[in-house]
């Protein structure tokens, strides 16, 4: 009795075995044909499959088009989180950098006007420079016309090489500190922004503390 007991839960256990060692693929081709084989057949690359067992009864469906799609989705999941995560690390440390740096709005409305001085400081340079190069700019146009007006330009010769390229090269350094200049005043726009910011930080920081 013991060995019937025996040898049936051995057939009970390899049974599955066997359903599987008989399991069949089947898939709906390109072509729109139904394709069979104890292997995955050519035509099913890439196509949904079914797998059945002896009785024909669908173990299992395999979709490789799905199972990319879930592995791209997952893996955009994943780089997601770690680009969220390195998001709210960085916003921690501004936090804390800022905590260590002011200790009230004051100091930071302090820093904004020393930052905004030295702004216009830095504007008040430029025009400076602006002005000199103008001023030098006329004494060679003056120049310029003594060698190109009057009844005997011609025994003049001509402007000297020298004065010419004095007059490009003011022309290309006025040039560039109007550009600095635009540069510093809308600067003016970015220094409120910044401690506009760091204000918005310092207070959203604070509460979180207490």
């Amino acid at each position: 009795m013991l060995r019937i007991l025996l040898i049936g839960g051995a057939a009970l256990m390899l049974a599955p075995l066997a359903a599987q060692a008989q399991a069949t693929y089947r898939c709906t081709g390109n072509d729109g044909k139904k394709y069979y084989g104890s292997t995955i057949p050519m035509q099913c690359v890439g196509r949904p499959i079914e797998q059945l067992n002896a009785q024909g009864l669908v173990m299992r469906r395999i979709d490789p088009e799905g199972e990319e799609k879930a592995r791209v989705a997952k893996e955009a999941a994943a780089e997601k989180k770690k680009e969220e995560e390195a998001t709210s690390r960085e916003e921690a440390r501004r936090s804390r950098a800022l905590l260590a740096t002011y200790t009230s709005e004051r100091d930071i409305e302090e820093a904004r006007k020393r930052a905004l001085e030295d702004n216009e400081k830095a504007v008040q340079d430029v025009e400076s420079k602006i002005e000199a190069l103008k001023k030098r700019r006329t004494g060679y146009e003056k120049e310029l016309a003594f060698y190109q007006d009057g009844p005997d330009k011609k025994a003049k010769g001509g402007p000297p090489a020298k004065l010419t390229n004095d007059i490009k090269n003011s022309d290309i350094d006025l040039k560039a500190q109007e550009d600095l200049l635009a540069a510093k005043k809308k600067e003016v726009v970015l220094i409120n922004a910044k401690y506009d910011e760091d204000k918005k930080r310092y207070l959203e920081a604070t509460r979180r503390g207490r």
